[in-house]
């Protein structure tokens, strides 16, 4: 991920289905800026992949980006 590229204009959302997809996005930018070797993320996913503990980690991650989403944008009030 280059450190020019702009992504993320805003957090506001249309809905908040829209919210959820952006949340997950962020989540995946957010491992991609951590682990920068697309082939070290590619092969570190069958030890993720089938393990319910860190599985349930990646969604919470997901639900605390929502949280932030949801906020911004009112809770689509």
């Amino acid at each position: 991920m280059s450190g020019n590229e702009i992504w993320l204009e805003s957090l506001i959302t249309k809905t908040p289905q829209e919210g959820r997809e952006l949340a997950i996005k962020m989540s995946r930018k957010s491992i991609a800026a951590i682990q920068t070797d697309p082939e070290v993320r590619k092969n570190l996913r069958k030890d993720y992949a089938e393990d319910t503990k860190q599985l349930i980690a990646s969604a919470n991650v997901i639900a605390i980006e929502f949280q932030t989403i949801a906020a911004a944008n009112n809770y689509w009030r």
